[in-house]
């Protein structure tokens, strides 16, 4: 039996998730100030990161290493308050959701910060494969002086971006929870979910090296593997 809470009128459903919105927005500043008093050591660990004998950031501008900093205290913000972001996100769909489908929430919230974790452990290991491949096409022509701010720029995005990407299997498992997607259609489509899984570890992975796309992919494709054997088990 569906257990139905009263209905919303969509000036309520606004409502709420403006309410949302704003405590999801104070979480993440009140995170990125906590990490801001981290960022040195993490700018310290992402540097050694950077191929051997290319581990001297330099910077142009006299707010560039403070804007680099920014730049770390913003992704650990987002990092910080991934429990918040998912909680919040949890609350505002409950209301469609039946009594006994909101007993799996917390098992899912679960999974998906192990996801974004998972994701950003891929992209730090990646980082030195993409920098070489990257920095190889100036060999013989010019030498790489990397700035901070453009350096850290470039690997919190991709951090945050693998991050966010590995949750796929909540969106497939949430999607076939609610009907759109079946056990049956998608192992039909596994093929098609490989090229597809295949092309966009290609175009997401910065650098266009080898190994990081088929590091990405692999893990993907294990994820898809994986999401399937859930969504199967939830038919019964």
């Amino acid at each position: 039996m569906i257990d139905e809470g009263p209905t919303m009128s969509l000036i309520e459903h606004l409502e709420e998730l403006r309410r949302r919105l704003i405590v999801v927005v104070i979480s993440v500043l009140g995170g990125a100030v906590v990490g801001f008093f981290l960022s040195r050591p993490v700018l310290i660990l992402l540097r050694d990161r950077l191929p051997e004998g290319q581990q001297h950031l330099i910077f142009l501008g006299p707010a560039d290493a403070f804007g680099a900093q920014l730049k770390i205290a913003g992704f650990l913000g987002i990092a910080i308050a991934m429990p918040v972001i998912l909680f919040h996100v949890w609350r505002f769909v409950t209301p469609g959701l039946t009594k006994r489908e909101r007993r799996f929430i917390w098992p899912v919230m679960l999974a998906a910060l192990l996801l974004f974790a998972l994701g950003v452990g891929i992209g730090f290991i990646i980082i030195p494969y993409a920098l070489n491949f990257l920095l190889s096409f100036a060999e013989g022509l010019a030498d790489p002086n990397l700035t901070i701010d453009g350096y850290i720029g470039f690997v919190t995005t991709m951090l945050l971006a693998f991050g966010i990407v590995l949750e796929f299997p909540i969106v497939l498992v949430g999607l076939a929870r609610v009907g759109i997607l079946s056990y049956k259609r998608l192992a039909a489509q596994r093929r098609l979910a490989i090229v597809g899984i295949t092309v966009f570890a290609i175009v997401i992975t910065p650098g266009g090296d080898p190994i990081s796309p088929i590091i990405l992919g692999s893990v993907m494709y294990l994820l898809f593997e994986g999401s399937l054997l859930v969504i199967r088990l939830m038919r019964r």
